[in-house]
């Protein structure tokens, strides 16, 4: 069973072993998810962190970035690297340009709805070469819109990548998913994290507060104390770690 981590840098190490250990099974589509505020400014820094995953591959990887001015400032503070970097065009520069034969995986940091075509296209032009998709924000209902388009893009495209890790603190709640495992729900009591259910999908909106009020209801009921949910605490290591990187 997964355990929710302590520390941005504990995620990132959990989030790399769910990735890999997806990729290993056979998963071609696969996304990381760390759904911070602050986690867009420091998509670079994350992003290196992932690297050793694909250091097989060698110069067989292509690492995009969602902008010319994301690719240009990576190039600068990585130097010279094992592998090619480029960024995913837009539609007057299509993805197809910049994806070769001899390209055999791409990670893809931080793209946004705004990019979601072009990344749409990258994953269908992989084909079977593994795609690994970082901090995507694909489904922003200002830039995708909602009703008929949107439904199709997630039938289409979204429905078709694996959440190998998702880590999103809310009020008082955690949601965590670390491939293989199942999507968690630990409730913030007064002293701790507390798992309180497990689920096959991703639990949201109303079945998230089914969950929530079940867990709270229970332990009333059954005459032990009533966990009493705050606001987060434990996810404070996680700012200091931000706030360490920004140094």
């Amino acid at each position: 069973m997964s355990q929710l981590p302590k520390s941005l840098e504990e995620a990132i190490a959990q989030a790399k072993q769910a990735t890999q250990t997806a990729l290993n099974d056979g998963y071609t589509r696969v996304q990381v998810e760390l759904t911070f505020p602050e986690i867009a400014l420091q998509a670079q820094s994350i992003a290196q962190q992932f690297l050793p995953i694909f250091e097989d591959y060698g110069s067989g990887l292509r690492v995009f970035f969602p902008d010319t001015g994301a690719a240009a400032l990576a190039r600068r503070d990585w130097g010279e690297t094992f592998f090619k970097l480029s960024d995913v065009g837009t539609s007057r520069s299509p993805i197809e340009r910049r994806i070769q034969p001899e390209d055999q995986a791409f990670l893809v940091v931080s793209p946004s709805a705004v990019e979601v075509a072009q990344v749409e296209k990258l994953c269908n032009l992989a084909g079977s070469r593994p795609c690994v998709l970082l901090n995507p924000q694909l489904e922003d209902v200002s830039v995708v819109g909602i009703g008929y388009a949107a439904r199709q893009l997630r039938q289409r495209f979204l429905s078709t990548l694996e959440s190998c890790y998702y880590l999103r603190p809310l009020e008082g709640v955690a949601i965590l998913r670390s491939y293989p495992g199942l999507w968690q729900v630990w409730l913030e009591t007064e002293d701790e994290y507390q798992l309180i259910a497990e689920e096959p999908q991703k639990p949201v909106g109303e079945a998230l507060d089914k969950i929530i009020f079940q867990a709270v209801g229970t332990s009333s009921d059954s005459g032990n104390p009533t966990p009493q949910p705050k606001k987060p605490g434990l996810f404070k290591n996680l700012q200091s770690f931000l706030s360490a990187l920004n140094r």
